[in-house]
């Protein structure tokens, strides 16, 4: 990389290392219609700030420029280890071979929740790691651009990035407010730079005074007028292109489940769970999926997606592998059915309308599917069906329906424990809203089995007490199916099939009932056209709907409909239904607990709540040391800078590289950090005149002192402004020469700069004396002394 031509000065580096971050925190800020909350900004910005200014004091350091991208990427790499690589770290900053490895388990778990969930998504973990890293390399991006290759009109690209993402995945792009800020932002960094410029060829046209040398500069001033009608000028530009760059960027937030255009990476698997979901049963007008011809009067549900696993915060599916084996020519038996429940084929011709996605609607459990273009294969346990290089688009093909028709009777017997393959399905996380397992026990008290149980809590959300609405989970923010959003469906008692669906799951295995969530369409509408005989039947977007499924070991896994006015209630769920036959009550444990859906082999079932309050207790004092350690870090950030900088000047002292000047610097910076003001024009003659009349000089006690102060200024006159010969001897060398050995405490200029730097300091108060060391103004004076420009040596 090229040197910089005009090199700027700390101040000024530090000054366009801030309007960079302000502009990467701002556009990174366009993210946000896309993810809940505000806690992933604030990480993104803790990322940034710490790569950003991480190089900042690499270059006050005078790293060399070309060093500074690598070391920010190592700086990157401690950050994300400090916030993610927990237990596999050493010193919770240093990563280790583990730490990679959970970082590609991290990276692996942002592409699942990415593809499993929906806008505005929840940041867990895997997803603020990768948002994270996405901001840490920006970050180093437009450093390199602003500060080594000092191009900053080329920072704009890396701002274009969060930006234009938000076109990719909602209609309506960027938010106009942060194409604003942005745009502000933008032509902040751009004056900085501009002014840097100017000052940096001032005072390169000062060196070339001293030295003969012309220097062609711009005025050092520019009319107020010319440079607000720019400034104006271009901030309405940027803010158009912005917005017609958000507008044309092609969406692909159109409806999932039925929406047209190439499958869908983003937020969802061909699929997106909830939000789709909810946002295509909020349409004015319906728009078509599918149709098909069913005989004998089927009217099946097709389950496109089954969600599983549950985290607390959102379903999502269990990542499975495609296997090659799993042709959709045979189809195996659903887990769990035996050979005495009715079950019969029925076939159903399907037409596909406009739905396109990778997953194929189909009724639960389907035997075999013919007549697909593309290679499509059946996933062990939801026998759901995916493509691999093809979609839904335009496909015709047949399915064989299993239709099971279980008994109450048989339901009831099929009570108890499923075996240990599906505790997954019993899985809940710790932290649940105490309204849930009391609503489950309240709901199953008195259930003489699993299934009498499970028609309690239909019944029970198909009461008149609940009211089925598409808009006002919405307008109370509660929209979803997480822990959070069930306790305040409980409470509010309004929402849509999404709310009942995920309501129903987590009460099931409140009680000990393994279940998921399948998303897909219900019957559809009959229509008066028929086909050989056969009726067709309409399917639109307003058909969308996700029901619970429960499994019964003996019968396998059973649809229910808890969502009032929408579906059908299958025969075997309805109240009363069946003989009333005696069985064996449900186990409940004690009279005070309520029903527990833990498998019975959870090592953690028997452990008490002291235990587990003391694990937290332990955690929270854990996170709040290092969140001590971190904020005394960032506090004894300036003054280790500080420090790190005075030694590196003591060894140019030592080792005789321009030793006066080395040492004046000191002594100046010495008395800036005291709040002394200094004029930049000032010489060293003028400063050490101002200076000797302070307390520490004056009188006959300050005869050392004021002797030291004169050992600085005359030295560093006769290396700055001397003859060339004389200019290479400076510095009163020690004993054994110019930095000949000699031990650094005998060299008189360091001697003398001690002297006088302690006499700056005589008369001063304690708190001005820790301000001075733990807030060093040196560092960010925004200009050096125009006496301080060193002229070049003579060769």
């Amino acid at each position: 990389m090229r040197p910089d031509a005009l090199p700027l000065t700390r101040g000024q580096r530090l000054a366009l290392t801030a309007a960079s971050f302000l502009l990467l925190a701002v556009s990174t800020m366009a993210l946000g219609p896309l993810i809940s909350g505000s806690g992933w900004w604030w990480l993104c910005a803790f990322v940034a700030a710490g790569t950003m200014f991480g190089g900042a004091g690499l270059r006050a350091v005078r790293v060399p420029a070309s060093l500074v991208p690598v070391l920010e990427i190592v700086v990157l790499l401690l950050l994300l280890t400090l916030l993610f690589g927990g237990s596999t770290s050493f010193a919770l900053v240093v990563p280790t071979q583990d730490t990679f490895v959970h970082f590609g388990e991290l990276f692996d778990g942002a592409q699942r929740t990415i593809q499993q969930q929906s806008v505005p998504a929840i940041p867990v973990p895997a997803l603020n790691f990768v948002l994270a890293l996405g901001v840490g390399v920006l970050a180093i991006c437009m450093d390199v651009l602003v500060q080594t290759v000092r191009m900053p009109a080329l920072a704009a690209a890396p701002a274009l990035v969060p930006i234009l993402i938000p076109g990719f995945i909602i209609e309506a792009g960027a938010e106009v407010p942060t194409l604003v800020f942005s745009a502000a932002s933008y032509l902040l960094l751009l004056r900085i730079d501009v002014r840097a410029r100017r000052r940096a060829l001032l005072a390169a046209a000062e060196r070339d005074d001293e030295t003969g040398g012309t220097t062609v500069i711009p005025p050092a001033r520019v009319p107020i007028v010319s440079s607000l009608g720019a400034t104006l000028g271009l901030t309405a530009v940027g803010i158009l292109t912005a917005a017609v760059l958000t507008a044309s960027t092609p969406s692909i937030s159109s409806s999932l489940l039925l929406g047209s255009g190439a499958p869908s990476t983003s937020f969802a698997r061909g699929v997106s769970p909830f939000i789709d979901l909810g946002r295509d049963l909020r349409r004015p007008e319906p728009r078509p999926a599918f149709h098909y011809f069913a005989r004998d009067n089927d009217r099946p549900y097709f389950t496109v997606l089954t969600l599983d696993q549950f985290e607390g915060q959102a379903w999502g599916v269990t990542e499975r592998p495609v296997d090659a084996d799993n042709t959709v020519d045979a189809m195996p038996l659903p887990d769990g059915l035996d050979d005495d429940v009715a079950a019969t084929e029925h076939p159903i011709d399907v037409v596909v309308d406009e739905v396109r996605t990778t997953w194929l609607p189909l009724p639960y459990p389907t035997r075999q599917v013919e007549g697909l273009s593309g290679s499509w294969f059946w996933d062990d346990g939801p026998l759901t069906v995916r493509s691999v290089d093809a979609d839904t688009g335009g496909q015709r093909y047949r399915a064989t329906w299993l239709e099971v028709d279980p008994s109450p009777s048989q339901l009831r017997a099929a009570g108890g424990q499923a075996g240990e393959e599906f505790d997954e399905f019993l899985a809940l996380p710790e932290d649940a809203p105490p309204i849930i397992a009391e609503t489950a026990a309240t709901v199953a008290r008195g259930s003489a089995s699993q299934y009498d149980a499970a028609v309690a809590i239909q019944s029970f959300l198909r009461s008149s007490a609940f009211e089925y609405s598409t808009e006002a989970p919405v307008e109370a923010g509660y929209d979803g199916g997480g822990f959070d959003v069930i306790a305040q469906f409980l409470e509010e008692r309004s929402g849509y099939c999404v709310h009942f669906a995920s309501t129903m799951a987590v009460l099931a295995r409140e009680i000990g009932i393994p279940s998921r969530i399948s998303v897909g369409y219900t019957q559809g509408t009959a229509t008066q056209e028929r086909v050989g005989g056969v009726q067709r039947v309409e399917v639109d977007s307003h058909d969308l709907h996700a029901w619970p499924e429960l499994y019964f070991e003996g019968v396998g896994w059973v649809p229910f409909e808890p969502t009032p006015g929408r579906g059908t209630v299958p025969d075997y769920s309805r109240p009363g239904a069946g003989d009333a036959e005696a069985a064996p009550p449900l186990a409940t444990g004690t009279a005070s607990a309520p029903l527990s859906g833990r498998p019975e082999l959870d090592p953690d079932r028997n452990l008490t709540g002291s235990s587990g309050t003391a694990s937290a207790a332990d955690s929270w004092w854990f996170r709040g040391g290092v969140a001590l350690f971190l904020v005394a870090g960032l506090l004894l950030a300036p003054a280790a800078l500080r420090a790190g900088q005075r030694a590196s000047r003591r060894r140019r002292i030592a080792r005789g590289d321009r030793p006066a000047d080395a040492a004046w610097d000191e002594f100046v910076a010495t008395a800036r950090d005291l709040g002394l003001r200094l004029e930049p024009t000032s010489t060293p003659r003028a400063i050490a005149g101002r200076l000797a009349e302070r307390e520490g000089f004056a009188g006959e006690t300050g005869d050392e002192a004021r002797a030291a102060l004169t050992t600085l200024r005359d030295a560093v006159e006769r290396e700055r402004y001397g003859p060339a010969a004389v200019r290479s001897g400076a510095g009163a060398p020690g004993p054994e020469g110019r930095g000949g050995g000699a031990a650094e405490a005998s060299d008189p200029l360091t001697r003398a700069l001690g002297i006088a730097c302690a006499a700056l300091a005589e008369g001063e108060s304690l708190p001005v004396r820790w301000r001075a060391t733990l807030v060093p103004r040196s560092l960010i004076d925004r200009a050096r002394p125009t006496f301080g420009e060193r002229p070049p040596v003579d060769a």
